[in-house]
């Protein structure tokens, strides 16, 4: 074990003082991608390594000062610090996880298989997860590693990915779950995870901005960032779903709410906005629903809620600042609740004075803000002081219409719109039902 450890050590300097080194502006450009960007993660995972298993050292401390047996204390300690770091530098398993493919189900299913009367359906979820996370978390270091070389190296991004390399060797080296009790201390492991991973957007947002300037291809990001960020909820919701099987909740299977009430929904969400807009400016939009505001159904609520708020924010401050300075009350925002066989619509109108001709292309773009503020002193208020479950602080950064857009296009459905500058817009969310009668988008 020595002798392994002196062996990679000074590898591990010598990428540290390379990354020490200031990199040529010529360099800097250049797109090298995949295994050099994954030598200089691995030496900032291996130097790092210590703090992603700080519970488990100190374990192995406490055991080793119980026991009276320094010596044997330190032994175990070292063994420790050269698994974690050889781990990091060999990620064949890694390799070998992203070549599989995930295996997907349908909302259907998730409703149906949870509403057996035998237990034993907790267990076979645990099981499937511990199959399908370590899947799928491969596919996202995957992607990581194909970042352009100096976007991957940003240390804000970089955390991020150390993030899903340290979920992967915990989620694959957990062993097999056989009976309840195992499937109990697993799922606080992912309940554990979860919360680790809760602020991965903002990171990836705060990331990329600074690296910005960088970046020669949007497409490119564009494409990364849709993937990370509608597989995150798909993980995420996979596993909240089966934490929540253990749970009795009225209307609810898992995730899936059996009675969803768009109109609902559109009234707490809008309560919750008026509030940040009164904070901000002194006044607020009055909310008036129409339509088929009383239809229920079956529905994952969390992605919906994420949207709502999001058109339902930009909605508000369009109308406030173009209307504030006029006499009299502000117009309304009017949102319409359409409900059929196949779908629903949930439109949003606003009398905000549209979008002007030269950005109403970039409105879905990642980093782009309706307000124009790309500065942290200019934030989006909203952004910065949200305080929803679901829908986290995203510091201005301008991902919250294209997350929006990707959340939507994940669960089968599209967000649109139409303006009519010097007037208004209106945005259209419109989702496939999963009652299973027709085709249905897979978490």
């Amino acid at each position: 074990m020595r002798k392994s450890t002196q062996a990679i050590l000074p590898m591990h300097s010598a990428l540290t003082a390379c990354l020490a080194k200031p990199v040529p502006c010529q360099q800097q450009a250049s797109p090298v991608r995949c295994r050099s960007m994954s030598k200089l993660s691995n030496s900032r995972l291996a130097l790092r390594s210590n703090e992603f298993l700080d519970s488990s050292r100190n374990s192995s401390a406490g055991t080793a000062a119980n026991s009276g047996n320094g010596s044997n204390g330190n032994s175990s300690l070292e063994r420790e610090r050269t698994r974690s770091v050889t781990s990091y530098y060999n990620q064949s398993a890694i390799d070998a996880a992203a070549k599989k493919n995930s295996v997907r189900l349908t909302p259907a299913s998730l409703l149906y298989s949870g509403r057996a009367t035998d237990e034993n359906y907790v267990l076979r979820s645990a099981q499937y997860l511990q199959k399908e996370l370590p899947v799928r978390i491969a596919h996202r270091i995957d992607d990581f590693r194909s970042l352009p070389f100096i976007i991957g190296c940003n240390p804000t991004i970089l955390s991020v990915h150390e993030l899903y390399i340290r979920a992967f060797h915990i989620l694959s080296d957990y062993p097999t779950v056989t009976n309840l009790a195992e499937e109990e201390q697993y799922s606080g492991v992912v309940r554990q995870l979860l919360d680790d991973h809760k602020d991965v957007v903002t990171m990836l947002a705060e990331g990329f901005r600074e690296c910005s300037r960088h970046i020669r291809d949007p497409h490119l990001v564009r494409q990364f960032l849709d993937k990370t960020l509608t597989s995150r909820l798909g993980i995420r919701l996979l596993c909240e779903h089966h934490l929540a099987l253990r749970q009795e909740r009225p209307d609810f299977v898992g995730v899936v709410c059996t009675r969803f009430c768009p109109g609902d929904l559109i009234d707490s969400r809008a309560a919750h906005v008026a509030k940040l807009c009164q904070m901000k400016y002194g006044l607020a939009p009055a909310v008036k629903i129409n339509g088929n505001r009383k239809a229920a159904f079956s529905y994952i609520i969390q992605p919906v809620e994420y949207i709502v708020t999001e058109v339902l924010k930009n909605a508000f401050r369009a109308t406030v600042e173009h209307n504030r300075a006029k006499v009299g009350s502000l117009p309304e925002v009017t949102i319409t609740v359409a409900n059929n066989d196949v779908d629903f619509i949930i439109r949003f109108s606003d009398r905000g004075g549209g979008i002007a001709h030269d950005i109403a292309t970039s409105i879905f773009e990642y980093h782009f803000s309706t307000s124009g503020k790309h500065s942290d002193e200019n934030e989006s208020f909203f952004d910065r002081v949200s305080e929803s479950r679901s829908v986290g602080p995203m510091h201005g950064f301008g991902f919250g219409l294209p997350t929006s857009r990707a959340y939507a296009h994940y669960l089968g459905g599209r967000l649109t719109f139409e303006t009519m500058q010097g007037v208004g817009s209106d945005f259209y969310l419109r989702l496939r039902h999963i009652d299973g009668k027709g085709d249905s988008f897979r978490i």
